[in-house]
């Protein structure tokens, strides 16, 4: 079956910005993640699908690559192949191959192991983790599930049956993966289109995988988070991505970290914020107040005599951990002061008394004296 375009994958415009691209990527492997589609095929597919088109369009290389020849820039025939084309694909070292693949190696480069080790490379794979943040701030160990590519063990990864043994070197390319033909002025060089780059034939494919070396198989890894991590950070777990066609290297697996909003507290960089609202009288008066910390614990800030709305106070060494340091941020708690509710008789009278006693001019509430004092030269003037 033809693969879907890769815009159309994300569902954005071909000139979505990369902001575009990110958002949209994470709202649809989120969508699809197998941890909240367990046991549905069509959703692994999917999900599959959204990593390997964002792994392309997000990288600008592979995009303008993509945008030029489409899903043929980075499978075996390449655009033009037979023709002089750039076979092969532009998905290994960026611009530098390209020019590779249209003036030839020169300068005593010769295509050899390491092309064909990257010929067949697995893909990157990309996963998102959702934690709270007492575990950003803990650290822990997670356990993830990915639908991916392993090597086949019925051939040990050679994708041919029986082993190794019965793969043989490329009579056409004779083992370099690359073929090279005069055009013109120039030497083309281009992926060698009878072993796609590896160097290798197969008499005997492996029943099992068809000749391909790897198998379609759900994996589970165990990813540790650092203390102090934040939202958005990405893990590289190297080797740990789709196996390599016929055993060539793995491709990475790209852990995205992701923290859920905390019912008390927003954090700053390394520091915390707490809002706690107080009593009216509470901040008049002052006194003292519990505040929650983010290991668990409490802690008592001591408020002064009248203390404001938005008044803030800090406590130091309390806010959350500095990623690969022992240092700690601090912890602001902002002040709101609450205008009392629902008033009893009782509570009534005395704030009557209270307001008849401010009316005669004492120094109480001077914010409020000194601006009315504003409005009525406003008004003489």
């Amino acid at each position: 079956m033809a693969k879907r375009d890769y815009y159309e994958v994300l569902g954005v415009a071909r000139d979505a910005a990369e902001e575009d691209l990110k958002k949209a990527y994470r709202k649809l492997a989120m969508k699809w993640h197998p941890d909240r589609n367990a046991g549905n095929a069509e959703a692994e597919a999917k999900f599959k699908e959204v990593n390997e088109a964002y792994d392309t369009l997000k990288d600008a290389e592979k995009r303008a690559a993509y945008d030029r020849y489409g899903h043929a820039a980075f499978e075996g025939g390449g655009p033009g192949a037979g023709g002089g084309g750039f076979a092969g694909g532009f998905g290994g070292g960026g611009f530098e191959d390209i020019f590779e693949e249209m003036f030839g190696r020169f300068g005593g480069r010769q295509g050899g192991g390491a092309g064909r080790a990257s010929a067949g490379r697995g893909a990157d794979l990309r996963t998102e983790v959702q934690i709270t943040l007492e575990e950003a701030f803990a650290g822990l160990k997670k356990t993830v599930r990915v639908p991916s590519s392993v090597s086949c063990e019925a051939c040990s990864g050679s994708g041919a049956e029986g082993g190794s043994a019965n793969v043989q070197q490329c009579a056409t390319c004779r083992g370099a993966g690359k073929v090279r033909a005069q055009q013109g002025f120039f030497l083309i060089e281009r992926t060698c289109p009878t072993c796609s780059g590896t160097g290798r034939t197969i008499k005997n494919p492996c029943k099992v995988c068809q000749g391909a070396g790897r198998v379609q198989r759900d994996r589970t890894l165990s990813v540790s988070i650092p203390a102090g991590v934040e939202d958005g950070t990405r893990i590289r777990l190297s080797g740990e991505g789709e196996a390599g066609l016929r055993g060539a290297p793995a491709g990475d697996l790209y852990v995205d970290i992701g923290i859920a909003p905390h019912a008390l507290f927003t954090r700053e960089g390394p520091n915390i914020m707490v809002r706690v609202p107080i009593r009216m009288a509470q901040a008049a008066l002052g006194g003292s107040v519990e505040v929650p910390v983010i290991e668990g614990g409490r802690a008592a800030v001591k408020i002064p005599p009248g203390t404001q709305t938005g008044d803030s106070f800090r406590l130091r060494g309390k806010g959350f951990s500095v990623l690969r340091s022992a240092a700690r941020g601090d912890m602001y708690v902002q002040i709101v002061v609450e205008t009392p509710q629902n008033l009893t008789p009782r509570q009534r009278e005395l704030l009557e008394a209270f307001e008849a006693e401010s009316a005669k001019g004492d120094t109480s509430s001077p914010e409020s004296e000194g601006f009315f004092a504003k409005v009525r030269d406003f008004w003489k003037g």
